[in-house]
C-alpha cells in the first residue's frame, strides 16, 4: 500500500496524462510517460506508446455527453497504473521513480489546466463576475433567470 504522498503523485500522473492529451502538451508527455513506465526496456516503453495512444483517441472520440465519464475513468486507469508500478518497486527504486515522475509531470504536465463538461466553467486562475444596473452575471445558470422591478414590500414588512 501507497502513503498519501505517493497516492496523490500517481494521481496527478493520471490527471496529467487526460488533460494533456489531444493538446500541444501531448507529445512530449506521452514520450516522457512511455519512458517511465519503460524503464529502459524498449518493448515496455512501445507498448506503453501504444496505450497512450489508445487513451488518447478514446478521449476524442467519446461523444461529447460521455466526455467527462470517460475522463474520469481513463485518469483512474492511468493511476491505478502508476499505483501499481511504484508497488512493485523495493524502497530505493520506489523513491527514484517517484522522484522522476514528479520531474516528468514538472517539466510535461499541463500547468494550470482547467477543464469542465458540456455546460460547466473552469477557471485556472482567479475569475470575477460582476453584474451592473440590474443585469445578471453568473458563470452558469441552471434553470431560468429574470430581470425586472422586484415586487414593493407591504408596507407592514417595514
Amino acid at each position: 500500500m501507497l502513503d498519501q504522498a505517493l497516492t496523490a503523485l500517481a494521481a496527478s500522473g493520471g490527471t496529467a496524462v487526460v488533460t494533456a492529451a489531444g493538446t500541444d502538451a501531448w507529445d512530449g508527455l506521452r514520450q516522457a510517460v512511455a519512458r517511465w513506465f519503460g524503464r529502459g526496456n524498449a518493448q515496455r516503453e512501445q507498448a506503453e506508446l501504444e496505450r497512450l495512444d489508445q487513451t488518447g483517441a478514446a478521449l476524442q472520440a467519446a461523444a461529447p455527453a460521455e466526455t467527462e465519464r470517460a475522463r474520469i475513468r481513463i485518469e483512474a486507469s492511468w493511476q491505478a497504473r502508476i499505483e501499481a508500478v511504484l508497488e512493485s518497486l523495493n524502497e530505493g527504486e520506489r523513491d527514484q521513480a517517484a522522484g522522476q515522475l514528479r520531474d516528468l509531470l514538472a517539466q510535461h504536465a499541463p500547468s494550470n489546466a482547467a477543464t469542465a463538461g458540456p455546460g460547466g466553467l473552469a477557471v485556472s486562475g482567479n475569475m470575477d463576475i460582476r453584474a451592473d444596473g440590474g443585469s445578471i452575471a453568473a458563470g452558469v445558470i441552471h434553470g431560468g433567470a429574470h430581470t425586472g422591478t422586484p415586487p414593493v414590500p407591504d408596507p407592514s414588512q417595514g
